[in-house]
């Protein structure tokens, strides 16, 4: 009966694993088809621009005068010119497919040479694999090089390749060489090759970067005095070198004002300090037997000592995001969190619209690279806590009155505060997603006003279209005005991050709870935004309603106003006003420990109700929708987990044993986290004399 139970289970992990690995590969090939068929799509002259300046009359590749001398003229190396003259009989449309192609066949093949090294991972790289593709596709610099037509991914799976402990000497020189003739900021790897012990293949590499180079001055010699003279390394091409696009610590010198002689001396110091740091931590790294981290810190340090570093040529940053950071567990997402949205958004998307954060934003690859290869303490795997971190208290499953609840009866309840810099970056991130989303919904004028009578028609019925009444009464009093508009603009914001700024001090589990809650809420109102756009009572025709808040509105242009540039303004059913202010008075309600804050509490959404409808924001029926989506988070929440955020106190940790079914394996895994080693570990560690 046992073995039977066994095999039973085997083949139900085995089948959920296939399961899973098929749901992977789909989703990464639908990202990558998604990818293609985006540049496939655009227009002549958006696509692959860097190809199309040699593009002739007839819609033909040609090669004739300089690589150099146009406004948008071709910007990677003379031997790169050199490397795609072949192409130049190529038609337009067939140079497209094949260049397309080709690149994703370089995002696959490096997607699988990290997903074999990374740590752990030797033995399931069919299950890693897609995730690192598909991160990679969706990557910045790998979106910015299928749209220019650039061959920056290219010396990246060169390198990559010949960082490998496999690779022979002599040929991973060869491939450095030819990444280094490709883009010249890929010389940092001979020193790293030096450093490392590979010497006969440092010297190969200097040899294939010189003789590549010096073939291209043969072919080309005006364009190769252009580029290594004129341009100093390219320096000269693309973009001015002072524009955000650079990102790195000459270009970062120049936007703070640095110019000439001095600048040149900060930049070289400055540049000179991170190599030598960098290299020296990568090769450390690299004989601890982490790969892919010690070339992703290489990376780095070539982004930020290079002259220019253009966003097709900062996928290092992203694969520095192996490195593991921190003792705890809850720490472990910190910084892979980070790098991929650095590496995936821009930088409107990772702090507010503010003067000082947006500086520091606009130049996060940079301080991202930087910080990777000079900063950041990534673990050793010697380090105890590398296979030990420090574990997560979690609570026992939650008991609710019915036995088929909770949905998610498996997934762990954490006790412990969540990584404060993490909850922060992924908040901003989240309502970033949430006022995208808003802001798509469909801009239809028509039929939003057709809502909005709909409303009015329904209200009217129930005799509670007070919303011409009460905004005709609130505009008589000048000083009651003001202090709705003051709420309106402030406590929406304002009190939420309060109440959750004192969970998360005080009650963490309460807290996982309530900002789970409040964001299942904000999703399903974001279904009501799409699917009924409504006009607001002040962009309603005829309805005579004054936008205390925005400023008069002109209804044939209802996009008038201060804030209306920011969010879709026939997004109004439902209220996440009231809906925020009903779950922070609930939040308040239940967990304040006096009277008259519990009061406080009931009070505050009744007055959210009165603001909105007095400042012409939202009817009456907008209030009932955001108390609706507010009652379904909570809902949705409890029949998930069995939790909701208003127990009154916190839950206690357990430790959880193994199941009576367990066989060896979860044994094992049990005795890993008593502080054990298992038997797979043991079997992947790696030999760090074989680097």
């Amino acid at each position: 009966m046992t073995n039977a139970t066994g095999r039973g289970l085997g083949e139900l992990r085995g089948s959920r694993t296939v399961m899973a690995l098929g749901a992977l590969w789909l989703l990464t090939a639908l990202l990558a088809a998604r990818q293609a068929a985006r540049v496939l799509r655009l227009p002549p002259g958006e696509r692959l621009t860097d190809l199309e300046t040699w593009i002739g009359r007839n819609g033909v590749l040609h090669f004739q005068g300089s690589l150099y001398d146009k406004s948008d003229a071709f910007t990677g190396t003379p031997f790169a010119g050199l490397a795609l003259k072949p192409l130049t009989n190529a038609a337009e449309a067939s140079l497209g497919l094949f260049w397309t192609f080709g690149t994703l066949l370089l995002v696959a093949g490096l997607g699988f040479v990290v997903a074999r090294e990374l740590p752990g991972t030797r033995r399931n790289t069919m299950l890693a694999a897609p995730v690192v593709i598909s991160l990679l596709v969706l990557s910045l610099p790998v979106r910015n090089t299928f749209a220019l037509g650039q061959t920056s991914i290219l010396p990246v799976l060169l390198v990559m390749v010949a960082c490998l402990p496999a690779a022979p000497r002599h040929q991973a020189g060869i491939l450095v060489g030819l990444a280094a003739a490709l883009q010249p900021a890929m010389i940092v790897f001979v020193p790293f090759l030096w450093l490392t012990g590979r010497r006969p293949g440092a010297l190969t590499a200097a040899g294939t970067f010189a003789g590549c180079t010096a073939l291209a001055w043969a072919a080309l010699p005006g364009d190769s005095a252009t580029y290594w003279v004129h341009h100093v390394a390219g320096a000269g091409l693309g973009d001015p070198a002072d524009s955000l696009s650079n990102q790195s610590l000459h270009g970062l010198l120049l936007r703070i004002g640095l110019h000439g002689p001095v600048e040149l001396l900060v930049f070289g110091a400055l540049a000179g300090l991170v190599a030598v740091i960098g290299l020296r931590r990568a090769s450390s790294y690299a004989k601890d037997g982490q790969v892919v981290l010690a070339a992703a810190l290489v990376g780095c340090v070539a982004v930020a000592v290079s002259p220019v570093a253009w966003q097709h040529q900062q996928l290092w940053i992203l694969l520095a995001a192996v490195g593991r950071v921190g003792r705890r567990r809850s720490d472990r997402l910190l910084w892979p969190v980070f790098v991929v949205l650095v590496m995936t958004f821009g930088s409107q998307v990772l702090v507010p619209h503010m003067k000082v954060a947006g500086a520091v934003a606009a130049n996060a690859p940079l301080l991202a690279a930087v910080v990777a290869a000079c900063v950041m303490p990534f673990l050793t795997r010697s380090n105890p806590a590398w296979d030990r971190p420090v574990p997560t208290e979690v609570a026992a499953p939650a008991r609710t009155r019915f036995r088929w609840l909770p949905l998610l009866r498996a997934l762990p309840r954490p006790l412990n505060r969540p990584n404060l810099l993490l909850e922060l970056l992924l908040i901003r991130v989240g309502y970033w997603v949430y006022s995208f989303i808003r802001g798509s919904v469909p801009d239809q004028r028509s039929v939003a006003e057709h809502h909005g009578r709909q409303v009015l028609d329904i209200e009217g019925a129930l005799f509670m279209d007070i919303e011409h009444w009460l905004n005709h009464q609130v505009i008589k009093v000048s000083w009651l005005e003001s202090g709705l508009n003051f709420f309106y603009s402030t406590f929406h914001f304002l009190v939420p991050l309060a109440i959750l700024g004192v969970l998360y001090a005080r009650r963490p589990a309460t807290y996982r709870a309530a900002r789970t809650s409040l964001g299942l809420a904000t999703l399903i109102g974001l279904f009501g935004f799409w699917f009924y756009p409504l006009a607001p009572p002040r962009l309603m025709p005829g309805m005579n309603s004054v936008d205390t808040v925005h400023g008069t509105q002109d209804l044939s242009h209802p996009d008038f106003g201060a804030l209306t540039k920011l969010s879709n303004q026939y997004a109004a059913m439902p209220s996440l006003h009231v809906g925020w202010a009903l779950w922070c008075g609930l939040m308040i309600a239940f967990l304040a420990p006096r009277l008259w804050m519990k009061a406080l509490g009931l009070l505050y959404p009744f007055m959210t109700t009165f603001v909105i409808i007095g400042t012409a924001n939202h009817y009456v029926l907008d209030a009932v929708g955001g108390v609706v989506v507010v009652a379904a988070g909570l809902g949705l929440q409890y029949a998930l987990t069995g939790v909701t955020p208003f127990s009154r106190k916190e839950p206690e940790p357990v430790l959880k044993p193994p199941g009576p079914g367990a066989g060896a394996e979860d044994a094992e895994e049990a005795a890993v986290g008593d502080g054990a080693e298992s038997t797979t570990e043991r079997r992947e560690r790696v030999d760090v004399t074989s680097v």
